[in-house]
């Protein structure tokens, strides 16, 4: 079916800041409407040299809210720190925090609007993050409230029962609640969760209640519940003279044994207590050190000094509190190893920490690494003469040499009457370039491309940057590689040159979801294909699919189809393989344990002067692509699905399934595969409809199809949405009355099974050989089918004809896997009804067939 009426697609360029900002406002109640990409307006400001400017400027998006409205610019903090140094007087930063357009604020002010800036800083990334492992559960609310089950009732019980219950608890439910049911309610607040304060990726943290009222009055119980006495303080040292706080009064001690402790109370009390009791009242909290004692320490300090300490800071400091702790315990030391005087020393050291931080030990680390004159020697002259040669002469595009820069270098200093004694060498020349080396420096000489491998990466999961997403089918990278080796036609064993394989990926298990392999070059056909044997496999499509610039997935008829299927398209900075390492690493995975071991591999060919004839590989090659993508099928989908993988410590298999079964099956979401999803995966033209002729039919690209359907007046001269097949031309589709139809070319027999690749080089070719200086000649279908029924055209289109006929082949193996798949399927119905049948009627007399014939039909697709 064609997608529906109400639903519409927000465009947005940045995923860090404006698709958040759209989950804000979808989410945000005081919202009303909202529109991206307003009409243009013009903005009159002064450049940072005094020059009036003025242009039109497109916000982002015009926001209209309960109580105000007006315009909304999304920019990182990043590049609007940028702007401020370059456009002073368009951005300005308020003492409150805001970023603000004072232009773009006069301009909307005389409309009684407003001109808000959005930066990724007031992004809540908690939230985000949740509402997109919800989102696939907000589209189908109002349909769950229809469907409402025993489940539903009886979690809500358990939570209004035990509030506070942590999602990790209620998942772990041994009463048949499934995950679904869960997130189900969370999405429709029938349960409470703050989705703001904590991940649901993280359950064992979220805590559940019956509304956001009882959730408030049980945080404001908690926090009253706690009180200054539970700020961590210093450690109770047991030596004489240490103070301690035991219910409200203070004590001090005075002599600890090793069975026995002697304390005094402010009244001149001696209690004794033996050390167990001690300890257990300290474990309960109920003697804590003395707060008066440490008032002036600073925690902050204390951690710095901790942190600044080296590992033979930590040798020393031990050595000398095994020297003092006799004494600290009020014993006498026996043949001392240590002199007296400095005993005293370390003992003084020790006890004027203990008065200040808390901890005596601080006073005895002796921080020798941070001794000594470490000031630079060279001039404040020479090392910013240094700076400005490393700068303008060294980090630059010429890529000079460092011994010539040094040269120059030397020469500006004896022209600034540096003495030659003072002039730096040439190894303190280049230790003063390494340090400035890195991302930057490769930059400026090489360009950003050379310097990407030394650019940061992310070496943790944060919140802005889930890597890999929150769960299983939420991001899936699609792309291309080509593979190394070379096949041949199945039918006249020419070498027809090495395929080109496409992956769609699971980010979160490392599954390969879908895998399709073709002849052409990367387009939208091979993605279309991809996205069709992921339903195929597992009627579902994912929430988020990461590509690269490639121009294929810049095709509207690609957009168009995520759009229809609600799944969010994203892509990765240009030139910056890193965000799509999950399909870089299969692409050397998939060559290293697959295709290198077959005969025809291309391992040679990068030892290009070392090849021979009896080593090149097309002389070896012996495979075939459908040969090729049946095992390429069975390494993806079985072997390699099936064997750990060392970034996850399980088997990709298992980590889709676990995923599946924590965050939730989604089964709401789940995609038929029939006649309409096929023809809604094929490509449409841009315009997406066409004027029903009534005698002609349907134009779709010069050519015209006709169904017997077209004779009805009532649909004449009106517009109907259209497909065709890329793999045929001789066959189009067009909506009407409800249903898809299909249609027949005019010239059904020279276009029938011809791709839309051979029709585009033929047609290529025909103009090349019917155009002339003067005029343009236009491609008719009558000249194109004659073009291709001739003997030259077989000649022009042999090599593309070869291709397509061994594509076949790989069409018939995805054919044969569906009907595989749906065998199962009736299988497992079938044992089912059976199941159920004969507990229903407790009888045997039900007649299904037997399950022990049904397998042996899968000999059927098996010996394909």
């Amino acid at each position: 079916m064609p997608a529906k009426k109400n639903q519409k697609s927000i465009q947005f360029e940045s995923h860090k800041v404006e698709l958040p900002f759209i989950y804000e406002l979808e989410h945000d109640e005081s919202v009303l409407e909202y529109y991206d990409q307003p009409p243009a307006f013009k903005i009159n400001y002064q450049s940072k040299s005094g020059r009036n400017l003025g242009f039109f400027y497109t916000p982002d998006f015009f926001v209209i809210r309960a109580s105000s409205a007006g315009w909304v610019e999304c920019k990182t903090e990043k590049e609007l720190q940028k702007l401020l140094v370059k456009q002073p007087h368009r951005y300005s930063f308020n003492s409150d925090g805001c970023w603000l357009s004072p232009p773009a604020l006069s301009y909307a002010a005389q409309f009684g609007f407003d001109f808000q800036i959005f930066s990724d800083a007031k992004i809540n990334w908690i939230l985000y993050r949740n509402l997109t492992f919800l989102e696939d559960y907000y589209r189908a609310i109002d349909e769950s409230k229809n469907l409402r089950d025993r489940s539903d009732e009886l979690i809500e019980n358990i939570v209004r029962s035990q509030p506070g219950i942590t999602l990790n608890q209620l998942l772990d439910n041994k009463l048949g609640i499934s995950a679904d049911s869960i997130y189900f309610l969370i999405a429709s607040e029938q349960i409470y969760i703050d989705l703001g304060a904590c991940l649901l990726v993280e359950p064992e943290q979220c805590q559940v209640f019956c509304d956001r009222e009882y959730a408030s009055s049980h945080k404001s119980i908690f926090l009253s519940l706690r009180s200054a006495d539970t700020i961590t303080l210093p450690v109770i040292n047991l030596v004489p003279k240490e103070q301690i706080n035991w219910n409200g009064q203070i004590y001090t001690l005075i002599k600890v044994g090793h069975t026995q402790i002697t304390l005094r109370s402010e009244l001149g009390e001696l209690i004794d207590l033996p050390v167990t009791e001690l300890e257990s009242k300290i474990r309960l909290g109920q003697i804590t050190v003395n707060k008066q004692m440490y008032a002036g320490s600073n925690p902050d300090e204390l951690n710095s000094i901790l942190r600044g300490a080296s590992q033979k800071d930590l040798e020393d400091a031990n050595r000398r509190y095994r020297s003092i702790e006799p004494i600290l315990l009020g014993q006498k030391i026996e043949n001392p190893t240590v002199p007296e005087r400095t005993l005293r020393d370390w003992l003084a050291k020790y006890k004027q920490a203990q008065q200040q931080y808390g901890y005596g030990y601080i006073g005895l680390l002796n921080h020798s690494h941070k001794k000594g004159n470490r000031n630079r020697k060279l001039p404040e002259q020479i090392l910013e003469l240094i700076n400005e040669f490393i700068t303008q002469s060294y980090e630059t595009h010429k890529q000079k040499r460092k011994y010539e820069v040094y040269g120059a270098f030397c020469n500006a200093c004896v022209n600034a009457d540096i003495p030659d004694d003072q002039i730096p060498s040439y190894k303190t020349f280049i230790s003063e370039i390494k340090k400035r080396s890195g991302w930057q420096q490769t930059c400026s000489r090489e360009g950003h491309r050379a310097a990407y491998p030394q650019q940061s990466f992310y070496w943790e999961l944060e919140l802005t940057t889930p890597k890999h997403g929150d769960r299983s089918l939420e991001v899936c990278h699609i792309d291309h590689t080509k593979l190394d080796i070379e096949l041949r036609c199945s039918h006249t064993n020419q070498v027809l040159g090495r395929p080109w394989a496409t992956f769609l990926v699971d980010a979160y298990s490392r599954r390969i979801l879908a895998v399709y392999l073709t002849f052409d070059p990367p387009s939208y056909r091979s993605c279309m294909m991809v996205l069709r044997i992921c339903v195929m496999r597992y009627s579902r499509l994912p929430q988020i699919i990461v590509t690269d610039n490639g121009k294929e997935f810049h095709s509207t008829y690609f957009e168009s189809l995520l759009a229809l299927f609600e799944c969010t398209l994203k892509h990765r900075p240009p030139a910056a393989s890193r965000f799509s390492g999950v399909c870089e690493r299969l692409f050397g995975t998939a060559n290293t344990q697959f295709v290198y071991n077959l005969a025809g591999n291309t391992q040679i060919t990068k030892k290009v002067r070392l090849m021979t004839k009896t080593v090149n590989p097309k002389n070896l090659a012996i495979w075939t692509l459908g040969l090729l993508y049946l095992y390429l099928c069975e390494w993806a989908y079985s072997e390699y699905d099936t064997t750990e993988h060392p970034a996850l410590g399980m088997s990709p298999s298992d980590a889709f399934n676990q995923g599946m079964a924590k965050y939730g099956l989604r089964t709401h979401r789940l995609i038929p595969w029939d006649e309409n999803l096929r023809i809604l995966t094929l490509p449409t033209t841009q315009s997406q409809k066409v004027k029903v002729h009534p005698v002609q039919g349907i134009q779709i690209r010069g050519i015209h199809y006709w169904n017997s359907a077209f004779r009805d007046p009532s649909i004449h001269k009106t517009y109907v949405a259209i497909r065709y097949d890329p793999f045929d031309i001789g066959i189009a589709y067009a909506y009407v009355r409800g249903q898809w139809i299909e249609c027949i070319s005019e010239y059904y027999a020279a276009f029938k099974g011809r791709s839309e690749k051979e029709i585009w080089l033929a047609t290529t070719e025909l103009q090349k050989r019917k155009t002339n200086h003067h005029q343009e000649f236009k491609v008719r279908a009558k000249k194109l089918a004659e073009f291709l029924s001739s003997a030259e055209a077989e000649e022009v289109l042999l090599a593309q004809r070869l291709r397509d006929n061994q594509g076949k082949e790989v069409f018939k193996l995805i054919e044969c896997e569906r009907n595989k798949i749906q065998f199962h399927e009736s299988l497992n119905l079938i044992e089912t009804v059976a199941f159920e049948s004969s507990e229903n009627h407790n009888s045997e007399s039900v007649q299904v067939e037997s399950v022990t014939q049904i397998p042996t039909k899968l000999q059927i697709f098996d010996s394909y």
